[in-house]
């Protein structure tokens, strides 16, 4: 017996420590997981994971696939069998979600993963609060929309809660929002919530003091949620908390900490964009475990502490865009983990700190838009990992150090609007990783470097407004990277040598304000968007390879302002359709008005300024709604005849209704991004016209102006009635022309006028009343033609000075000295002032003397004898009363 015993015990022990064989996944939830499969299509664009892939496709009931339990993204319980997990992140998901989806039958879930894919704006249904034993629900970035429903408060279980970034970049739409649930009930019921991120989501409301409560909370990420009111204190000292984010909330206040004795675990703190106010206390040397620090884009003040030199695992720091004054602290060099230094957008002064030299992990040094002075201290620095050196708009004086040379890895440096004087260095010919160059609005002297043609990686060089010689070197022209080449006013001489290049990526071209000259080429620059040789001496006919622009170019704007060139406009620029501007004034083109450019569906600048264009402007069938985008048209100084174009006046919508109202320019602007470094330069497209008799430079043109400028030409005559549908426009100039009959009633239509020159005409009869009413208008003239009648009183007309009316002998009333009688009554002669007697009488009465001699001779004779003698009079006559009016006006003062 005990012998088989001592048989059966080794058995049952092995029977005991035997695996047990993991039970199958229940019929019901692998059925519930088949029918939720069905219920979405694949699409490659609902993630945007670069490495998506859609999870169930591989789910199936047949042959090794039919146990649930093991299909991707899914989870089982070892004992059970049960799902309790469930991860479809980057599967590629697209449709709708509703409350009779079976995944809401998967009770025993405790981790539900749906991020990255697209639900097609569907609701979150009120079914999840089924999942009671969540512990886990990632739902970012899935474009659910609508209310958040209050049953997601219920699952009191979750430890982690995602919905961040439900959002449409190209609209700025945020689709997820908080209104029959509220923060507080969230929170409140979350007890147990060690990540919340809530991103993204309009919450609209303060951040409640019962955060303070969650000891849980490690991760908390509020940013763009409109919260506003002052942020609770009391959320720094949460004894596990490490990130806090709560950027992007513009009217959310509060101050940073001044915990004197508290030694803080955060580790990543981001108030940028909030109205975070005051000065940043020294205790800010006790959040010693700091990797990140963001306050960029707030209002903080002050100087920047020393004992910020205390956090020495600092890996991010970006301070920017703040009000802070004073030096940069010394003690900054202790940050020997520091790879981002952001410090751009301040106030500060001083020099730049020699300890940034050796800060040998630095990758961006930001300081510009400061008041920093001194030398540019890294000329035998160690940053061999530096890619951005950012020091524009500062007061850097000295030459550029050569040794910059070094910094081998630099892909942007901009050293713009400083005081650095001396040549450009030749050893940046180097740096072969640039992609920004901007050394412009300096005081740099000699030639440009052959070398720098070898950086064939830059996208922006810009060496404007420096006192640079020589030529233009002929290898920029094998810089096809190049978006922006802005040389403008330099000293350079010689051709300008883009003929044979081939810029395919260019936007803007800046050679202007130099001493270029010959003719411009540019064949190859399929994808220009912005061509401007403006205020040169270049001479000569266009290029032919000009007028045989290829089909689809992207030009943006073309100006050739200020230069000697003559011959026809290029009919090429009809085919390009992204045209937003031409001007080709100050020169002298010999041409018909462009009307083939009435196509041009975007075009809104066409100046033609003091050239030699001719003939009438023929309004042509085949383009029934020309110029549907023309904001501005000069045509002044030219020698165009014929009868102003009504039709046209008709047809330009644009200048009906000014529906732009914030105060943008018409610009070309693009944005860089190098790592996280982000660049951005702004294109203004910029003109020279006549405004209020003054020749203004615009060098920003905003989107809301329109003008029109016809003056100085030959057209002749009437005004038409259809101008006054131009109900947009700020300024209309068609003096010095030849134009005939009444000034049109329908002006009174033009209430945003602002300038109205119509002198140096023949135009007769009254000026209309009502013009009293355009209460923007700041000049009038109307001066030299052949009006008559009484002078509109009251608003603006009272403002207006003689010189307005004068050459028009038959206007009478303020600011004239001639005065209206009322034609009801006879003259007042027994009421002109005495003063007036010490002179030899006015014109009326002496007039009136010789008309009653003439009953004596015969009425008519006597007429004609005053007439003659009140005219040879005038001239003395209005001397004398001109000059009582100025004695007058001078007492008056």
């Amino acid at each position: 017996m005990l012998t088989r015993l001592l048989y059966i015990l080794p058995l049952f022990h092995l029977i005991r420590s035997s695996p047990s064989k993991q039970p199958l996944c229940h019929n019901d939830e692998s059925s519930a997981l088949l029918q939720f499969k069905e219920s979405f299509i694949i699409n490659n664009s609902a993630s945007s994971n670069p490495v998506a892939y859609p999870r169930i496709r591989s789910w199936r009931l047949e042959g090794e696939n039919s146990d649930c339990c093991s299909w991707d993204g899914v989870d089982c319980d070892e004992d059970t069998g049960h799902v309790i997990g469930l991860d479809l992140s980057s599967s590629c998901l697209y449709g709708s979600i509703n409350s009779n989806s079976t995944v809401f039958r998967l009770v025993h879930l405790q981790s539900l993963n749906l991020a990255d894919n697209h639900f097609n704006y569907s609701q979150i249904p009120s079914q999840l609060g089924n999942l009671s034993r969540l512990t886990y629900l990632n739902l970012s970035s899935t474009m659910f929309s609508g209310q958040i429903p209050f049953e997601v408060s219920k699952l009191s279980q979750l430890s982690s809660l995602d919905l961040c970034c439900n959002f449409d970049l190209s609209s700025d739409k945020f689709f997820l929002q908080f209104k029959q649930l509220s923060l507080t009930s969230l929170v409140g019921n979350l007890t147990r919530i060690e990540y919340l991120d809530l991103s993204g989501v309009n919450i609209f409301s303060t951040v409640p003091n019962i955060f303070a409560n969650l000891s849980s909370l490690r991760s908390l990420y509020l940013h763009d949620c409109g919260m506003h009111g002052k942020f609770p204190i009391g959320i720094f000292k949460l004894p596990n908390l490490r990130v806090l984010d709560v950027k992007y909330n513009q009217d959310l206040t509060g101050s940073w900490p001044n915990f004197q004795y508290l030694s803080s675990r955060l580790e990543e703190i981001d108030l940028s964009g909030t109205g975070f106010t005051g000065e940043l206390p020294i205790s800010v040397g006790n959040f010693g475990s700091l990797i990140g620090l963001g306050i960029w884009g707030c209002n903080f003040s002050g100087s920047i502490p020393s004992s910020i030199g205390n956090l020495t695992n600092l890996i991010y720091l970006r301070i920017s865009n703040n009000f802070l004054v004073g030096n940069i602290p010394s003690s900054i060099g202790n940050l020997i983990q520091l790879a981002f230094l952001d410090l751009y957008g301040n106030r500060l002064t001083g020099s730049i700190p020699f300890g940034l030299a050796n800060m040998t992990k630095l990758t961006v040094i930001s300081l510009g838009f400061n008041q920093l002075i001194g030398a540019i201290p890294f000329g035998h620095a160690n940053l061999r990992q530096l890619a951005i050196l950012s020091l524009g708009d500062n007061q850097l004086t000295g030459p550029i150090p050569s040794e910059l040379a070094n910094l081998t890895q630099l892909s942007a440096l901009e050293l713009f609007s400083n005081l650095l004087t001396g040549p450009i260095p030749f050893g940046l010919a180097n740096l072969t990783q640039l992609t920004f160059l901007t050394l412009g609005n300096n005081q740099l002297t000699g030639p440009i470097s052959f070398g720098l043609a070898k950086l064939t990686q830059l996208i922006i060089l810009s060496l404007g407004f420096n006192r640079l010689t020589g030529t233009i070197p002929f290898g920029f022209m094998n810089l096809t990277q190049l978006e922006k080449l802005a040389l403008l006013g330099n000293e350079f001489q010689g051709h300008f040598p883009i003929c044979t290049i081939n810029l395919k990526n260019l936007n803007v071209l800046d050679v202007s304000d130099n001493y270029l000259s010959g003719t411009v080429s540019i064949c190859n620059i399929t994808s220009l968007h912005i061509f401007d040789v403006s205020d040169n001496y270049f001479g000569g006919q266009l290029p032919q390879c000009l007028h045989n622009m290829v089909q689809g170019s992207k030009l943006r704007m073309i100006s050739l302002r200020g230069n000697k060139f003559h011959g026809l406009l290029p009919r090429s620029l009809v085919s390009c359709m992204m045209l937003e501007a031409i001007d080709v004034s100050n020169n002298q083109f010999n041409d018909i008005f462009p009307s083939w450019l009435g196509n041009l569906p975007t075009l809104k600048l066409l100046l033609l300024r003091s050239n030699k264009f001719y003939g009438e402007i023929l309004e042509s069938p085949e383009i029934k709604y020309g110029f549907p985008s023309l904001r501005i048209l000069d045509l002044s100084y030219n020698n165009f005849i014929g009868k102003l174009p009504i039709n046209s006046f008709r047809n330009w919508n644009a200048l009906k209704l000014d529906k732009e109202h914030n105060l943008t320019y018409i610009q070309v602007d693009k944005s860089f991004s190098v790592g996280s470094f982000n660049s951005f330069y702004f294109y203004y497209y910029s003109m020279k016209i006549t405004n209020k008799d003054l020749d203004t430079v615009y060098h920003k043109v905003q989107q809301s102006f329109r003008a029109i400028d016809m003056s100085s030409n030959k057209f002749v005559g009437e005004i038409p009635e259809s101008i006054g549908d131009l109900s947009g426009l700020h300024m209309l100039n068609i003096s010095n022309n030849i134009l005939t009959g009444h000034i049109p009633q329908s002006l009174e239509n033009l209430t945003n006028l602002e300038s109205l020159d119509l002198s140096q005409n023949r135009l007769s009869g009254e000026i209309p009343q009502q013009l009293a009413q355009l209460t923007f208008l700041e000049w009038f003239n109307v001066s030299h033609n052949n009006l008559t009648g009484s002078i509109p009183q009251g608003k603006q007309f009272d403002t207006f000075e003689n010189s307005s009316f004068e050459g028009n002998l038959g206007l009478c009333g303020n600011p004239l000295s001639k005065k209206c009688w009322n034609s009801d009554s006879s003259p007042p002669l027994a009421t002109i002032s005495e003063e007036s007697h010490d002179y030899s009488g006015s014109l009326f009465e002496f007039g009136w003397k010789i008309v009653l001699i003439g009953y004596g001779f015969g009425l008519t004779v006597g007429v004609i004898i005053g007439n003659i003698v009140a005219t040879r009079k005038r001239d003395w006559l209005m001397k004398t009363f001109g000059m009582r009016q100025r004695v007058q006006k001078k007492v008056r003062r």
